[in-house]
């Protein structure tokens, strides 16, 4: 688990501002919910026979004997949320959340046992057309974070009936080739055959890709829902390929997944990943609810953009003040609560701790402000303070205080 610093929590801050507007602009709404849920959420929806609930989750009892989990996910407690507050029975729901995550896992770049995600789900809502809405919503942060490194791949896992076909159809073909699995896929081959097809072993992509393809055991109305996914994605000039490989780790996907891609992070190529998820609310005991939705990791999220060149808005102050003399400082501290309520949006820093004049001026310049506000005896007595650029070659001027706002209203913007 890392600390996330000042000099990077401005980024933090930047991205998920920039996602948060662009899912709500869709009609997504915020849910926040709690960071620990009972042990018995994860078994049932993400699968007891998953390494994530088998190595990864931090579960504990509690003192009346419960079993916790820290959430190693959101989309499990997101629809328990749903269900546990009725907001799913005769309804549709659109919603997002984000925080951190917690998964015990080996420590690498860019992924760390406490996570952030970004999580969004539309529940409720059945057909391609909420398909493409989220896979649009995510290439439009892309296009307006200025981030090109990165490729959207998609596929069908079909209904669970297709699936079940698909997988017997796995286990007969890896079990013919057995001997050259590794131990890995010789465990999933009994467990969840379909996590075979995501093995990152070099020595096994020969065997990955001589086997059998999901698409090609899609029942009739799984075969029309990509379809129409497909042609969806292709009005929206959204380009994308179809990778027949493409699983999930969890247990509860069905018909459309999706990862969008980079070679700019190293192994750790998917950034944005999704789903649709129809059988989970019923298989947690509400009525049947289609359902889909993605998660993004926000590290990975934090090192593309910055992989690909881009620079979050800075965060410094707009002005330092600067005081020296009897009662100057008193009134720099009305004054900047004054320019607070009157300048919108703008950012003031004040010397704290004393210091004389030099040493205040090296501050000033250290914040990072474009100005320094300077506001001496004499200027005090005159009712005026000084104006300096820190950042360019304007000439330092002295104004009147009540027109200081003003005058850095029209400077600022």
């Amino acid at each position: 688990m890392n600390d996330i610093l000042p000099e990077v929590s401005g980024t933090w801050r930047y991205l998920e501002s920039v996602v948060r507007d662009i899912v709500q602009s869709y009609g997504y709404s915020e849910i926040r919910l709690p960071l620990l849920e009972y042990t018995e959420l994860f078994q049932r929806s993400i699968g007891e026979v998953t390494d994530i609930v088998e190595k990864e989750m931090y579960t504990f009892l509690d003192r009346n004997g419960e079993s916790l989990t820290l959430r190693p996910e959101a989309t499990a407690s997101v629809v328990r949320a749903g269900m546990t507050n009725g907001l799913l029975h005769n309804q549709r729901q659109k919603l997002w959340t984000a925080g951190p995550m917690f998964r015990y896992e080996k420590p690498q770049k860019g992924r760390y046992r406490q996570f952030h995600q970004f999580d969004v789900e539309a529940l409720g809502y059945e057909g391609p057309d909420v398909d493409a809405e989220l896979i649009i919503m995510s290439a439009r942060l892309w296009r307006k974070l200025g981030i090109s490194r990165i490729e959207l791949q998609i596929n069908s896992l079909g209904v669970p009936e297709s699936r079940r076909r698909y997988r017997e159809a796995l286990v007969e073909y890896f079990n013919g080739v057995k001997s050259q699995l590794d131990d890995d896929s010789i465990r999933r081959l009994g467990q969840n055959p379909l996590r075979i097809l995501d093995s990152k072993n070099p020595e096994m992509q020969a065997v990955v890709e001589a086997a059998p393809v999901m698409l090609d055991y899609l029942d009739e109305g799984s075969q029309q829902h990509f379809a129409g996914l497909k042609a969806l994605l292709d009005a929206a000039e959204v380009e994308y390929s179809i990778n027949p490989r493409l699983v999930r780790g969890l247990d509860y996907y069905s018909r459309t997944v999706f990862e969008w891609v980079t070679d700019a992070l190293g192994s750790q190529g998917a950034v944005c990943s999704g789903g649709r998820y129809d059988g989970l609310v019923e298989k947690l005991g509400g009525r049947p609810t289609p359902a889909i939705g993605w998660a993004m990791g926000i590290e990975r999220f934090v090192a593309l953009f910055d992989a690909c060149g881009g620079e979050a808005p800075a965060q410094h102050a707009d002005v330092y003040v600067a005081t020296v003399g009897e009662g100057t400082q008193e009134r720099a501290f009305a004054l900047v609560e004054e320019l607070r309520d009157s300048v919108a949006g703008i950012r003031v820093e004040m010397n704290l701790g004393g210091g004389s004049f030099k040493s205040q001026m090296k501050r000033a310049d250290k914040s990072n402000a474009q100005y320094a506000l300077i506001l001496g005896e004499q200027e005090l007595s005159d009712g005026r303070i000084g104006i300096k650029p820190l950042r360019s070659t304007e000439e330092q001027e002295s104004v009147a205080l009540h027109e200081l706002a003003a005058t850095l209203g029209d400077k600022l913007n």
